[in-house]
């Protein structure tokens, strides 16, 4: 590895990247970085190893921003999704099932405080929505670009850019940009086998350069895994070319991606703690590491594990087993974009994008369990059957005590209709079916004058987007018809359908910004952006009475517009000197209401039409004002110390407005009912947040480089709630302290935001001896409250990864790259809790664990 590259490699620590690989030789922070346009140019491809051991200095330097190249992702674990990647960042937290970061059903991030859908994320400028399990308005990255494919990943821990195209980004902003075709003809290929029957095959060719200017690429990925604690599949195939015409007069760029997926989900595991002086039962205690699903098991589950009636083991309460949960996804992204050079100093960039996604969350399990959604549909006698005789949750065929209108007789005989109406097998099949069609316009024009770099632009989405919840029959004589690879619709009418939801969404965003190189060493920067949604959401298929929990009438139905014209940024560096720089930035920032008509945090959801309507003509979207600032550092030494680069950051954080979507059907899987319920939307009031990053980088020579980056993070709630206002609820103003919830007021006044720990730090190490490399990943999670008063908490861990890598040196084979590389996760095989699901005020919440050493072996060439 050249100098050059090792010492632009430094440049991480300094701006916060936090992921040093190689050893490096700092190399000097620009005065005047150069401001990106929206749609900014990807990286050079991933196989260029001079860029792929290079970490560039984004055009956002009044903010905590930095670049992670495609390749150090690769070394991470060869397909990372690009949101696991940046895991070892400070100040982020992500967390999932499996180790490529790819299950979305338990996927957790927060950076800063802020969780995933307060968050925003792009892909080539590409607005790729909020991040939501049951997407209404994008996909996940890793979904949009093979993840060998990727350039760079741009992680804004404060406050995102200006021209960012996201209606959720309260906090930072994660943006993925793929990398271009190369210039000279080549081919690519990697091979992934290990833990859990691994194997992952990854191949891509490049055109190089024909014609006037063109350039080409088609690359595709098949990957296919078993999950770890029980026999379900993870895999997939994925499909990306990309072509680029560069001329003097412009840049055209056409992207294609396609992705069909399927993903087992893990179920969380319930836990509950008694209040002071209670008690819990032996229900309550039953608390089981992993729930594995029983798949392809079909004879033992039904007659081993479930009761004749379809109902689970009474013993183990909510966390019972089903018989298998995935989530199966289908997209089609492509966009158009062409940056013309209008004179030396003016440039205007203007995309087209299009996305279509269709999928279905699917889970089979008990009958019993679902029987309270079950049974206002297909029992005939249910609209003038008592409520005292309706069949309670797990209760299939079961007589309540109170109920004298029908003898257990009759129940028992309702119950076994009600059995024999879904197929006979004691299961049944609940989805959530989804559809997205979704198209845009982004635009900016940048334009330099003398000192002054002048940005507008502006970002315009159109989206049509329909929720399906459904019900399906397991039929006895059939098992291979309900299986995690078949979309149950494509093999059988559905029972009957729930609701569906129906929704149509424009966004608008403008946006206008001044650079501005005020002397050699001082860059100031400010502008503004406007943001504004209009929103509609209808039923079209309300749910019947008593089938959905904490709804009063139909599902709520209407519109919701909301404009704010001015959101404010400024910022600025100075150059201490040449090796110090200063820097700050405070921006207000707006999360628009989620129009997700199948559950989630939006006012669709809520239980009544009044509900609804007082967030209409009352309510008040989320905000945030971002304050941050810190100071970079880089020097050089002689000797074993060879290089040091830091960087301190602080942040202060004021969310407005804070919304709570509390679960009227807790528990479950993760953390809801299987048969779902409609939520109560509160408004908190306000949250604080005040936190601080340092990291840095310790260089002795080329061979051996040391990391390690502290996070601390203080999110507090300013107020108590009280949960029994009509409406939208309210922020009492009160702090009666302790964990009781008293007259409907929850006291979270002073309590730390759950699921964020207070304490992160992560430490990379790496030792590099010619053809030969060494690495360890140390990730400390701190411990982490567990509900809304502090009154539960989990432990903390820490977690260790290892690669070690061995290339052939150039010259020796007729190929470009040749390297063979072992890489093992959780290397010390420690138990403990991953995602965590906060959804009660005290004493429950859900947990998924996490997972165990896991290793892959992966050979990748290039000609």
């Amino acid at each position: 590895m050249t100098k050059s590259s090792v010492s632009k490699l430094a440049l991480a620590a300094s701006l916060m990247a936090g992921v040093q690989f190689t050893p490096a030789h700092a190399e000097t922070v620009p005065a005047a970085p150069v401001a990106e346009p929206a749609p900014a140019a990807p990286d050079a491809s991933p196989v260029d190893d001079d860029a792929g051991q290079t970490i560039v200095v984004t055009g956002k330097a009044t903010r905590s921003a930095t670049a992670l190249p495609g390749t150090e992702m690769q070394k991470i674990l060869p397909g990372i999704s690009p949101l696991k990647a940046i895991a070892t960042l400070p100040g982020v937290l992500y967390i999932t099932a499996d180790p490529w970061g790819y299950n979305e059903q338990n996927a957790q991030i927060f950076i800063h405080g802020f969780n995933a859908q307060q968050l925003g994320y792009t892909m080539d400028g590409l607005p790729l929505g909020d991040q939501s399990y049951g997407n209404y308005n994008g996909l996940a990255p890793q979904r949009a670009v093979i993840s060998e494919n990727v350039g760079r990943v741009v992680v804004s821990t404060g406050a995102g850019d200006l021209a960012t195209a996201s209606n959720s980004n309260l906090g930072g902003t994660v943006e993925t940009y793929s990398s271009d075709p190369l210039k000279t003809f080549g081919v690519q290929a990697a091979q992934t086998v290990g833990s859990y029957s691994t194997s992952r095959s990854f191949v891509r060719i490049d055109s190089g350069t024909f014609g006037n200017g063109n350039t080409a690429y088609v690359s595709a990925a098949r990957q296919d895994a078993r999950a770890w604690d029980f026999n379900g599949k993870q895999g997939g195939y994925q499909v990306n070319a990309k072509f680029v015409h560069d001329d003097r007069i412009g840049k055209l760029t056409a992207y294609f991606d396609y992705n069909d997926m399927t993903q087992p989900n893990e179920d969380a595991t319930v836990f509950f703690k008694p209040s002071a002086g209670g008690t819990a039962t032996a229900v309550q205690l039953y608390t089981p590491y992993t729930k594995p699903f029983f798949y392809p098991d079909f004879t033992t589950y039904r007659t081993s594990y479930l009761s004749a009636q379809g109902n689970s083991p009474t013993a183990v309460g909510s966390n019972y087993r089903n018989y298998y949960s995935d989530a199966q996804r289908t997209d089609f992204l492509g966009y158009l974009r062409y940056d013309a050079h209008l004179s030396s100093n003016v440039t205007w960039s203007t995309t087209g994008y299009y996305h279509h996604n269709d999928g279905v969350g699917v889970v089979a399990g008990p009958l019993g369990q679902s029987i309270t959604t079950i049974q206002p549909y297909l029992d005939p006698g249910y609209a003038s059957l008592p409520a005292n005789c309706r069949f309670g949750a797990n209760s299939n065929g079961v007589a309540p005590a109170a109920c004298t209108a029908r003898t257990a007789a009759q129940q028992r005989a309702a119950g076994a209709a009600l059995l024999a109406a879904t197929g006979g097998s004691g299961l049944v099949t609940r989805t959530t079916e989804y559809r997205i069609d979704r198209g845009g316009v982004i635009s900016a024009i940048n334009a330099t004058f003398g000192a002054h770099t002048i940005e507008f632009g502006g970002w315009f989405e159109h989206n049509s987007t329909t929720q399906w919840r459904r019900w399906y029959g397991v039929d006895v004589t059939n098992p291979n018809a309900s299986t995690p690879y078949i979309r149950p619709l494509e093999v059988a009418q559905p029972l009957f359908t729930q609701y569906q939801g129906e929704a149509r969404i424009n966004q608008l965003q403008l946006h206008l910004q001044d650079t501005w190189q005020a002397t050699d060493r001082l860059l100031l920067q400010a502008g503004f952006k406007t943001s504004a949604q209009w929103a509609d959401g209808r039923f079209p298929v309300q749910p019947v009475l008593g089938s959905l929990s904490g709804l009063t009438g139909g599902l709520p139905q209407g519109r919701i517009d909301t404009l704010r014209w001015f959101l404010p940024s400024a910022g600025a560096t100075y150059d201490l000197t040449r090796n110090e720089q200063l820097y700050f930035n405070v921006q207000k920032n707006l999360r628009q209401y989620q129009a997700y008509l199948a559950g989630g945090g939006g006012p669709w959801f809520t239980g009544s039409q009044a509900a609804f309507d007082a967030f209409a003509q009352e309510g008040k979207p989320e905000s945030s004002w971002t304050y941050e600032g810190g100071v970079r550092s880089h020097r050089s030494f002689d000797g074993l110390l060879s290089g040091l680069e830091a960087q301190v950051n602080y942040y202060h954080v004021v969310f407005n407005n804070r919304l709570l979507a509390i679960s009227t059907n807790p528990g479950g899987i993760a953390g809801g009912g299987i048969t779902g319920g409609t939520s109560i939307l509160v408004n908190v009031g306000a949250v604080h947040t005040d936190g601080v990053d340092a990291a840095f980088t310790l260089h002795f020579g080329r061979t051996f480089t040391l990391y390690n980056a502290a996070s601390y993070n203080l999110s507090k709630y300013q107020s108590d709630y009280t949960s029994t206002a009509s409406g939208i609820g309210a922020a009492t103003g009160t702090c009666i302290g302790g964990y009781l919830v008293t007259a409907g007021v929850v006291p979270t006044c002073g309590k730390q935001l759950p699921g964020t720990p207070k304490w992160m730090n992560k430490t990379v190490a790496t030792l590099a001896q010619g053809p030969f490399e060494a690495q360890v990943i140390g990730d400390f999670v701190g411990q982490r409250f567990a509900t809304f008063t502090n009154d539960a908490s989990v432990s903390s861990y820490f977690l260790t990864s290892l690669r070690l890598a061995a290339k052939v040196p150039d010259g020796r084979l007729p190929l470009r790259k040749l390297e063979v590389s072992l890489n093992v996760t959780n290397l010390l095989d420690k138990k403990g809790v991953s995602t965590l699901s906060v959804g009660s005020a005290t004493n429950s919440w859900s947990a998924y664990p996490i997972a165990p050493r896991q290793w892959f072996l992966t050979v990748s060439a290039a000609y």
